[in-house]
């Protein structure tokens, strides 16, 4: 059996200056680093200083975060690091350096190199587990669009991180009968992804029993309410369609309006409420609608409408219901993906902030 070649230090290093996109991805890795750990307050500050004074702050700053940031040990490493250099470096500018002096240099590069090994290692098993958490993530939610005679449907649903708290699902309830599910999770990453599967898992196990939109939504709210943090909340529409019918029935829990699609105009409907989780009691109505050949139901999570671009501008409820009546003829998937494109050429190389998640419904 051939030994595998481990990979050289130089060839690394030579490919790595070859990298086209070398200056955008240092860029963006500063603009992460500010995004992550400075405060509003210390970002308003920074607006009114010099270039200079600006880059030398910045450095602080993030210094500072990290350093409150590790673990009691590895600041006492750090600190053993940097005050091993320091001294090296002192004693070599008053001319008595010597071989001690350079040894405790060297020995404080370990030192901080050691630091950097364990933050490193922390970091990849992060990694490893939220790689993990997706593929866990993306196994439960559907792998293809349901194919419902009488109707186009599709779904579609993208993180902002490697595991995000929207949710986009459906279910078979029936022979000819489907539930639909769009849904939020309060804030995003792991937190919200892990609520995100216990509400999934919540509307299947109840969504199949004979009940009213009411009653489902109550009790989807009570074990929500019962197994949450006092913090978390959830915004849901549940929707039921059935084969060659022509009427949504669904039911909305402070999620995004819905909005109707015909063929002269766009209607929002009202907004629905309250969340799932605030209330321990919840008794919202059902409503329905019926549609017409060509028209559709579009519903969308908040990620759309709060996509910024480069300058922080949001791309707004106004833009997304002028783009959705200027496409309104396409088809539920072409108008979908027409939807996201805009999006992603108006979010430009500003870092995604939020999951994006759309349910098209259309009567054919």
């Amino acid at each position: 059996m051939t030994q595998k070649e481990e990979p050289k230090i130089r060839h690394a290093i030579r490919d790595d200056l070859r990298q086209p996109d070398l200056r955008k991805t240092l860029s963006d890795d500063y603009r992460d680093l500010k995004e992550n750990f400075l405060d509003d307050e210390k970002k308003e500050q920074l607006k009114e200083m010099s270039p200079i004074k600006r880059f030398f702050k910045v450095s602080w700053w993030l210094l500072r975060a990290m350093f409150f940031r590790m673990t009691p040990v590895r600041r006492l490493l750090f600190v053993l690091g940097i005050l091993l250099i320091l001294a090296s470096n002192v004693q070599f500018q008053a001319g008595t350096s010597s071989t001690g002096s350079s040894n405790s240099h060297i020995l404080g590069g370990i030192i901080l190199v050691f630091v950097l090994m364990l933050e490193l290692k922390d970091k990849l098993l992060a990694k490893d587990e939220l790689e993990a958490g997706h593929k866990v993530q993306s196994a439960l939610m559907p792998d293809s669009n349901p194919e419902i005679t009488g109707w186009n449907v599709w779904l579609f649903t993208t993180s902002a991180n490697d595991v995000g708290g929207d949710l986009i699902d459906y279910l078979q309830l029936s022979e000819n009968k489907y539930g639909i599910s769009i849904g939020d999770v309060a804030g995003k990453g792991l937190s919200a992804a892990l609520i995100m599967a216990k509400l999934q898992s919540t509307i299947r196990a109840l969504a199949g029993d004979e009940i009213s939109l009411t009653d489902l939504i109550a009790k989807i709210n009570k074990i929500f309410h019962r197994d949450s943090l006092k913090s978390i909340f959830a915004s849901l529409l549940y929707l039921e369609i059935i084969e060659n019918d022509n009427k949504i029935k669904f039911i909305n829990a402070d999620h995004m309006p819905p909005v109707i699609v015909k063929k002269d105009s766009i209607e929002s409907m009202k907004k629905g409420g309250p969340a799932l989780g605030l209330l321990k009691e919840l008794n919202l109505p059902g409503e329905e609608i019926s549609m017409q050949p060509g028209e559709k139901f579009v519903v969308y999570s908040d990620g759309l409408t709060e996509a910024v671009n480069e300058d922080g501008v949001f791309f707004g409820e106004t833009r997304l219901m002028k783009v959705i009546e200027n496409q309104k003829h396409r088809s539920a998937i072409d108008l979908g993906t027409y939807i996201f494109k805009t999006i992603e050429d108006y979010r430009g190389n500003a870092k995604m902030n939020d999951d994006l998640s759309i349910v098209i419904i259309e009567k054919i």
